[in-house]
């Protein structure tokens, strides 16, 4: 059984929004919970707690709308095969709830034959795939069988580990440190099931002096999430020669040869779920 607690809100322009693990939203939460992130941002907050002994998941969402709100545990981050909970407060300041589940790419229908979302409270006040959306007014009717419209491009979706979701830290201990960035540029996925590209970067070389990473963040454009499972980065070997204009860059099993000498040490990695990370202080 999974709890759903549902906040509706509208976010006005004035607003001076503080940022508190990147949360956009300018309200607290009802209570005290164990993980929370920004699922878009200064659009959809969310917040939860996992209770194992109770097999429950408590979860708190706030959007940016006046409208309903939705939100969803997939099986492959789509509409289809999701449960689906669908919240919103009517003129009357009345809170509605349903639960709904999605068998295909279409209006999820409400779900009456088991209950695995209900609502714990709402307002309005101006590795999981979860999916959320909203609109921008309310179901009509506005009672409890109200008929959600089209949410069109008012969604979005999320790889999340639930039950082991370790809260990164504040973003604000990377402000004024200098950065790298290795990409992989407008770069075309075969219509193969599965995909290992390799690519070889030259590391910087215009400090003086020794620096250490502290941490790293990967960043995957929207309309690739669906595609990235796991990035891998290994450190090559310091004695390793290799041609500053034309480094390795293709499939992985085809330039296997020449990826030899940085096959070895696994420097970092990340797979779906995963967010930015923070090494640990050290010293040599």
């Amino acid at each position: 059984m999974t709890k759903l607690s549902i906040i509706l809100q509208f976010i006005i322009s004035s607003v001076v929004i503080e940022n508190s693990r990147a949360i956009s939203s300018p309200l607290a939460p009802f209570t005290t919970y164990k993980h929370s992130i920004e699922l878009q941002k200064n659009v959809a907050d969310l917040w939860w707690t996992v209770d194992d002994n109770e097999r429950e998941i408590t979860f708190e969402l706030h959007m940016n709308t006046t409208g309903w709100i939705a939100l969803g545990i997939s099986p492959a981050g789509g509409m289809k095969g999701a449960d689906i909970g669908v919240g919103w407060v009517d003129q009357t300041g009345s809170a509605h709830f349903q639960d709904r589940h999605a068998s295909a790419n279409g209006r999820p229908m409400v779900d009456n034959t088991t209950i695995d979302w209900f609502a714990v409270q709402g307002h309005e006040s101006g590795t999981n795939n979860l999916i959320f959306a909203y609109g921008l007014t309310d179901p009509v009717p506005s009672g409890p069988n109200g008929e959600i419209t089209y949410h069109e491009n008012r969604r979005g979706s999320r790889t999340l580990p639930l039950r082991s979701y370790a809260d990164p830290p504040s973003e604000d201990i990377f402000a004024g440190l200098d950065y790298v960035e290795f990409r992989l540029n407008n770069y075309v996925v075969p219509p193969t099931d599965t995909t290992y590209h390799c690519k070889i970067y030259k590391a910087p070389s215009n400090y003086s002096v020794k620096r250490h990473a502290i941490g790293h963040k990967t960043i995957v454009d929207s309309a690739s999430q669906d595609l990235v499972h796991h990035l891998l980065m290994y450190e090559c070997d310091s004695t390793a020669q290799f041609d500053d204009n034309n480094l390795p860059d293709g499939l992985c099993d085809q330039i296997y040869q020449q990826l030899a000498p940085c096959a070895s040490n696994i420097a970092t990695g990340w797979a779906v779920g995963g967010d930015y990370v923070r090494w640990k202080r050290f010293s040599k």
